[in-house]
């Protein structure tokens, strides 16, 4: 009889340290399914926030405490501010840090922007890439320097882009910051 209670008891106590490994690594792969949740909630508001172009580029990082530190340069009025109080409004962010640097306008990156615009806008393979609303790729100018920011499918494009960007009248310097495949956050 004793024996039986004690093979009972065993077998009662595995059961319920297999139940408790089992809910134990639910939680982490809800937690895990839960983060990539809200930073696709985060992209799909930075991307769909009014007067954000081709010019401006936002990205960000997100903490497991929901701290979300967002980072970048823009050339639209407004959009820093407004970057910061649509992102604080999401369900499971608890701060927004912004570190976004607003762009000036002046006439020599005006040109330049326009001129890339020229250049790269026609081209078959690329560029239906620059085209409004959320273009994959992005073109920051200051101060004559140009950073290539987003996304591209393939190394062809992003090598495309470089050059080019390179021979467009006032460019200082290139820096391809392009990445190539599918984006899975700003």
């Amino acid at each position: 009889m004793k024996l039986s209670r004690s093979i009972l008891f065993l077998t009662i106590a595995s059961l319920f340290a297999f139940a408790s490994i089992t809910f134990a690594q639910d939680n982490s792969k809800a937690a895990v399914n839960s983060t990539a949740a809200l930073e696709k909630k985060i992209m799909t508001t930075i991307e769909n926030l009014p007067n954000y172009g081709v010019f401006d580029h936002i990205s960000f990082a997100l903490t497991d405490n929901g701290t979300v530190t967002l980072s970048g340069k823009v050339l639209s009025l407004g959009t820093t501010s407004l970057a910061k109080s649509a992102v604080s409004k999401l369900a499971g962010v608890t701060n927004v840090v912004n570190n976004i640097e607003n762009l000036t306008s002046n006439p020599g990156d005006d040109h330049i922007r326009h001129q890339l615009l020229r250049t790269l806008a026609p081209q078959a393979v690329i560029g239906g890439m620059l085209q409004e609303p959320n273009p994959s790729v992005r073109l920051i100018v200051e101060n004559g320097r140009v950073s290539l920011e987003g996304w591209v499918a393939n190394k062809g494009q992003k090598d495309t882009f470089f050059v080019l960007a390179s021979g467009v009248p006032g460019v200082f310097k290139v820096t391809n910051d392009l990445r190539v495949g599918k984006p899975d956050k700003v």
